[in-house]
């Protein structure tokens, strides 16, 4: 079912020296909550006074903010050299360009001097480019649900196997926000399982009634290395996850920016979206391969109108079949050729942006115009 292979970054890495194996590396797999789960522990590591690379996708607002250190963005010219670097000794082995960013991201973090990276894997874990890495100081595994069905299983247990894959002889932490089936999988493997208790005294500055499991599974995971309480305390209380419940005040308007695309993570901006008082409207686009209609049965019944939009990109679902599907679960909706066609037109006190990641970057650009 999954032809992937961890083999051709392997190869990269070995030949520019195998920078994973002079890193101390966190390794972060799951459906939902990678992201947020990796900006908590980047920040911790940060607080630390720990040098900490951290490699993310997908894109959201540029394609840099996928490979920071120590949260800023590598430059054009850092990128143009590892990666150049690392495609250039890609040469006979067949890469894809995650495979070649995956090296290259390890390369420039060993080469700029970190002594920590965080890594979020692309899909799956057993066979993700991410997981050709030698060895791991922690695996983490976030919020479990049906994905990737035609390349990972279209059961949860199955979808579990291919997540357990990154547990390479080292700890193991799990967000305890799991089905029942995916908790028994995880238990057998001996993880400790971050309970949101972790998090009384600590202070949580994100939007999103999960964002709680997620910061409790760095504690988890930062307690396991053996980090003080005072670095953790400063590293969940600064941790603001690009795309994910962002809220900006705009011209008296609340617009939220949210890059969820599959069913579970719909649940934390459907509670969200339900707690605003007025008017609310719906900005939506969908890639083609995501679940539109169990994203948009989450959102039924929450907003005043729906406004469709096509994502930018190959893999776009059309206009057409968006604002189609939309109509079986919105009476009032529109269609916009762009985001900022769709913001300008947006009249209510709260307009949600959400559906893909894709949509994000030109949702902001019409945001920070506007501040």
């Amino acid at each position: 079912m999954n032809n992937f292979s961890t083999e051709p970054t392997r190869k990269i890495l070995d030949r520019l020296g195998s920078p994973d194996k002079k890193l101390k590396i966190i390794h972060i797999a799951g459906t939902n909550g990678k992201g947020s789960t990796a900006e908590f522990f980047t920040n911790v590591l940060v607080f630390a006074g720990k040098k900490t690379g951290t490699f993310t996708s997908p894109a959201v607002y540029s394609y840099n903010d996928q490979f920071r250190i120590d949260g800023t963005p590598l430059s054009d010219k850092h990128i143009e050299n590892y990666f150049g670097q690392a495609r250039a000794v890609s040469e006979g082995i067949n890469a894809s360009e995650f495979e070649i960013e995956t090296a290259g991201a390890l390369y420039a973090f060993y080469k700029e001097g970190c002594e920590w990276a965080v890594i979020e894997c692309g899909m799956g874990g057993l066979t993700d480019a991410t997981n050709a890495v030698f060895r791991k100081e922690l695996a983490v595994i976030t919020s479990v649900s049906l994905e990737h069905t035609g390349y990972l299983g279209d059961t949860v247990t199955e979808i579990c196997r291919h997540k357990a894959g990154i547990i390479k002889n080292c700890p193991l932490v799990v967000n305890s926000y799991q089905t029942d089936e995916a908790k028994r999988y995880f238990a057998k493997l001996g993880a400790v399982f971050a309970d949101v208790k972790l998090c009384g005294g600590f202070e949580i500055s994100v939007n999103g009634n999960l964002q709680a499991y997620n910061a409790a599974t760095a504690i988890a995971g930062a307690k396991i290395l053996g980090f003080d309480d005072s670095a953790v305390y400063g590293g969940i209380k600064n941790t603001h996850p690009r795309g994910r419940l962002e809220n900006f005040e705009v011209c008296g308007r609340s617009i939220i920016l949210d890059g969820a695309h599959n069913p579970a993570a719909f649940e934390p901006l459907a509670d969200f979206i339900r707690r605003r008082a007025g008017k609310k409207i719906i900005i939506f686009g969908c890639l083609s391969d995501k679940d539109i209609d169990g994203n948009l049965g989450y959102l039924k019944g929450l907003a005043d109108g729906i406004t469709a939009v096509e994502c930018p990109g190959p893999r776009a679902r059309s206009l057409s079949e968006t604002s189609s599907v939309c109509r079986k679960y919105f009476k009032d909706v529109k269609t916009a050729l762009s985001i900022t066609e769709a913001l300008d037109t947006a009249d209510a006190p709260t307009v949600a942006v959400c559906g893909s990641f894709t949509l994000l970057k030109e949702a902001k650009e019409w945001i920070e115009k506007r501040l």
